[in-house]
């Protein structure tokens, strides 16, 4: 498999995250990153093996050897960065969720979908072994007709007022915020795993926690935060979703969202329920698939590449036993996306299953728009724009 050269813009939390999973597939160069904080980015980049750091963009995207961007910034700059890179007719992956309104979604999709270059938006979730044999059992069948589905995404990291992140500024962010960071996941999830579409949505968009403490100084996210100086800041977007929604079959489906949840780390999960069984699906616990039956002793099953269908174990590369997790995933989306690259496929060719695309990153920002529409009209019922 041929080489290819990939520059990183933003290298801040989950930049770093990016180049490990890139540099474990062996045939990806990381040429450079980008970062507003060169110094910090410089030692990041030096441990990982990354020989150059820009501290301006328009520096990477005009680097002739560099034939992918990987999009890591705030969600603010995801659509300009995006443009520009296409317009230099650069492959392009991108953080979710995609852009900061589904507008600027659709136009990133189309710019991409003119120049003929691969696009593609990290959903690293789907990836998981256990997930795609959840998608495999539903798509042959053994789950029967859905009728619902449920979850939530609850994390703490910003339980107490003097937590702060660039996801409370509305500028940064766009108006479905945390909410919309955290459940654009959970919305592709859902709608990879079963094949259903969400339809139409009811939805209540609140802000527990109004005014916080503001570091003057900005920092990373997830990172702790000690005794520094802040200043009073009014939050302007929602830190808790509550929202039902109706699917393309007919089914409900409901969600939470919030990081303000003590003792939740990152727990993003799933339940279906269909007319011969259920299935449970809990991120911090990857390596197990919940399987419900009626009639007969429910299953627990445990990854292992002997007993999982053909179209999960690809995506497994230890032996049952040598748990499998979050990098993992990660590895396993990346490498979708640069062996298409690699191979000098054709983008018109990329179906949305092997990797999600800007397609998709418009699906999940349709999804979150209803979400603010149906909350701001006082939480009714409000189609989603296909």
């Amino acid at each position: 498999m041929r080489s290819v050269r990939c520059g990183i813009v933003g290298f801040g939390f989950i930049g770093p995250q990016h180049a490990e999973a890139m540099r474990r597939l062996g045939y990806v160069e990381i040429a450079a990153v980008c970062s507003p904080n060169p110094e910090a980015a410089r030692e990041k980049a030096s441990r990982l093996g990354i020989p150059r750091v820009y501290e301006r963009y328009q520096d990477l995207l005009d680097n002739p050897g560099i034939e992918v961007v990987d999009i890591v910034t705030p969600t603010r700059m995801h659509h300009p960065l995006a443009l520009a890179a296409i317009a230099r007719g650069k492959h392009v992956i991108v953080e979710k969720p995609l852009a900061l309104s589904l507008n600027q979604a659709r136009e990133l999709r189309d710019a991409a979908n003119a120049a003929g270059v691969v696009h593609a938006v990290t959903f690293n979730y789907r990836y998981h072994p256990m997930v795609q044999q959840a998608r495999s059992m539903v798509m042959h069948g053994e789950v029967g007709a859905i009728h619902l589905l449920h979850g939530h995404y609850l994390q703490e990291w910003l339980l107490y007022e003097t937590d702060f992140s660039w996801r409370l500024d509305l500028a940064e962010s766009g108006p479905s915020a945390m909410v919309g960071d955290a459940g654009c996941h959970w919305f592709d999830l859902v709608e990879h795993v079963t094949g259903l579409r969400i339809t139409s949505v009811l939805a209540e968009l609140r802000t527990v926690i109004p005014i916080r403490r503001k570091p003057l100084h900005a920092h990373e996210a997830f990172a702790a935060t000690g005794k520094e100086e802040t200043e009073p800041y009014s939050v302007q977007v929602p830190d808790l979703g509550a929202m039902l929604m109706r699917l393309s079959n007919g089914g409900t489906a409901s969600f939470l969202a919030s990081p303000l949840c003590a003792g939740h780390k990152n727990d993003l999960r799933f339940e279906i329920h269909g007319s011969k069984l259920s299935l449970s699906w809990v991120q911090e616990d990857p390596n197990r698939l919940f399987i419900g039956h009626r009639g007969q002793p429910d299953q627990l099953l445990t990854r292992d590449p002997g007993l999982l269908a053909s179209e999960a174990r690809q995506y497994t590369a230890l032996p049952g036993g040598h748990n499998e997790g979050w990098p993992d995933a990660f590895k396993n989306t990346l490498a979708n996306i640069f062996e298409f690259i690699a191979d000098n496929r054709d983008p018109r060719t990329a179906d949305g299953l092997r990797f999600p695309t800007f397609d998709d990153g418009c699906r999940a920002a349709s999804i979150s728009d209803a979400l603010v529409r149906s909350s701001a009209r006082g939480g009714i019922w409000t189609n989603v724009e296909e």
